[in-house]
């Protein structure tokens, strides 16, 4: 190669770079004022912000692509080119913070420039050449505490001064007994012995919702045991220790893939993250890295676990389980716990939608709080599957249903346009071989993640219990949003009273329903045929059939009222005064 084209293809990967050090500064900008949101109790903001980040990184990826395109001349592929491109950009990132989020921005860009095909190793970084161990050892994201030097009292309340809030704790004294208490009761410490232990707390609080999250583990030699401490705004000029998460179930729960993404500042995404996987070693990296805001390196990291996993397994895609959906066709891999969903090309009359509308429904979705009750969604373009690996069953139903989506290439099936989510149990299947007292259990949490989804104004559209799911924790969560709408879109009645004998027999409504006008005392009748079903609706969550409850709940959202939705039992937290003014004193120690 020329000493010209050496030159360019530096500088074609410095721009590139800058390109991407631009999107992480604007990332970590937004993300480093959660820390003013959460103690300004300032939860119209929180969201704001939420939906604002997840939009940069296209943004971004569209500038770099405009000035490679425009500075460089780029019009067609030089591989030998781009080959330097990408090794010259591989030496840039030798001693950067962040090299595996600018090698999946580097895929991006190339992706935008050029066509599938040369989607390859050689080109971009389809494996990563990023040592993650050896960042995690470089850079220490975390700070170390030892109960055995001064006592465990004095050690938590380090760790609960450690994070210079602007706001008082309401009762730092307190808040230090009960989480000390906590360690001992909750098993975190136990009766061993201090002189033997280390406990580690990440620098920076994770910021959700209304609450700050202390994320912590407990070092015993090779044994590791997580915790966290959420933090709490009392919207009266002071903070709180809520509780104390020491099992692994609670801990895997608050970073559970239906959540909404954590605001934390990552100057080093991947020691971050080998931390938490040091907390819950079941999670996939890109598990982790869509938990912090990572959403793009998460798509990453899936299709890189995905290609390897259609290495190393045999059996076959096929339909998922389950009743048939209307707009989505869904099928699923055994061995692999994700299903895969690609709207159809002709929906049936009843379902007054357009393919755009669905694609529009599951962007607001992407960019809303979720409260934990809303799965988490992978929109991929142009997948190329082995076609060998499809059943027969389902290669007919792709023909016959998504024509319109499909190519076949080289013995490969290339669906356009497809999403994918984690796998759940259908919650009308689950409660099909259900217990009583795991149906009532299930059908409790139904009513409340309804209720939670209420709280961000969220009407989901179809109530049907086949588009909700069941997850591994027991937690019911919605799908299937092809109906969703805000809540202020409806209309929310009450049936009126039939004037004759013969109204109330016909078939057919007797009043006038129009676009949007919901009937919530029609819920049950819908929902389920089986009348010990409906009584445990009508036990746990009665108010659900009121139409009074839902307009006094669209009421709450427009005037700004906002739940606390918590990701753990309520019986967990702990006590406290209904009010209580902070602690006199104290402002210094919490970094006033």
């Amino acid at each position: 190669m020329s000493k010209v084209q050496q030159d360019r293809a530096h500088q074609i990967a410095r721009s590139i770079l800058t390109g991407f050090d631009r999107h992480y500064s604007y990332f970590q900008e937004i993300t480093s004022s959660a820390r003013q949101r959460f103690e300004r109790a300032d939860w119209e903001s929180v969201r704001a912000a939420s939906a604002k980040r997840i939009s940069f990184y296209d943004l971004r990826v569209r500038e770099a692509v405009d000035k490679v395109r425009s500075a460089f001349g780029i019009e067609h592929l030089d591989e030998p080119l781009w080959q330097e491109v990408k090794q010259v950009y591989r030496h840039l990132l030798a001693r950067h913070g962040r090299p595996e989020l600018a090698e999946t921005f580097y895929n991006s860009v190339f992706c935008r420039l050029f066509h599938r095909k040369y989607f390859n190793n050689d080109n971009i970084f389809l494996e990563s050449s990023v040592n993650r161990q050896e960042l995690a050892a470089r850079y220490l994201v975390y700070m170390s505490f030892h109960p055995g030097d001064s006592g465990l009292e004095q050690c938590v309340w380090e760790i609960l001064s450690a994070f210079y809030f602007t706001l008082p704790y309401e009762d730092l004294q307190r808040d230090t007994e009960r989480v000390a208490a906590a360690f001992r009761t909750r098993g975190a410490l136990g009766t061993r012995n201090l002189e033997e232990l280390r406990i580690d707390v990440l620098e920076s609080p994770f910021y959700r919702n209304k609450a700050a999250y202390l994320i912590g583990r407990v070092i015993q030699g090779e044994v590791c045991q997580p915790f966290v401490i959420p933090l709490v705004n009392n919207e009266a000029g002071a903070i709180y220790a809520d509780t104390l998460l020491t099992q692994q179930e609670q801990v895997d729960a608050v970073f559970s893939f239906t959540r909404a993404y954590f605001m934390v500042k990552t100057p080093v995404p991947a020691a971050t993250v080998a931390f938490l996987q040091s907390l819950m070693p079941s999670k996939s990296l890109a598990d982790l890295y869509m938990s912090i805001g990572f959403q793009k390196q998460a798509k990453n990291e899936f299709y890189r676990d995905f290609l390897d996993h259609l290495a190393n397994s045999d059996d076959l895609f096929q339909i998922a389980p389950g009743t048939r959906g209307m707009v989505m066709l869904v099928f699923t891999l055994a061995s692999f716990p994700y299903v895969f969903k690609v709207i159809r090309d002709r929906f049936p009359p009843q379902k007054e939608v357009t393919r755009q509308q669905v694609k529009d429904r599951y962007q607001q979705v992407k960019n809303h709080d979720r409260m934990g009750r809303m799965a988490d969604t992978l929109e991929f373009s142009d997948v190329a599957f082995p076609r060998h690996r499809f059943s027969p069953e389902l290669l007919r139903e792709i023909e016959a249903e998504v024509p319109s989506l499909v190519q076949e290439e080289d013995g490969m099936l290339v669906l356009r346009h497809l999403y994918i989510e984690r796998r759940m149990t259908p919650l009308d299947l689950y409660l099909a071989e259900a217990s009583p007292a795991e149906q009532r259990a299930i059908l409790d949490d139904w009513g409340l993640a309804l209720k939670q989804l209420m709280g961000v104004n969220i009407f989901p559209g179809d109530l049907l219990f086949k588009n909700f799911g069941v997850t591994r924790l027991g937690r019911v969560i919605f799908y299937d949003y092809d109906e969703i709408c805000y809540l202020g879109e409806c209309k929310f009645r009450k049936i009126p009273q039939a004037r004759t004998l013969d109204d109330e027999m016909s078939a057919e409504p007797w009043y006038t329903v129009n676009p949007g006008d919901v009937f919530p005392e029609e819920f049950p009748t819908f929902l389920t045929n089986s009348q010990e079903l409906r009584q445990i609706l009508f036990d746990t969550h009665p108010e659900i059939f009121d139409y009074r409850y839902w307009q006094k709940r669209q009421k709450d959202t427009a005037n700004g009222v906002w739940e606390d939705v918590f990701p753990y039992d309520q019986e967990l937290r702990f006590e406290r005064p209904l009010a209580s003014p902070p602690t006199p004193g104290l402002e210094a120690l919490s970094g006033s």
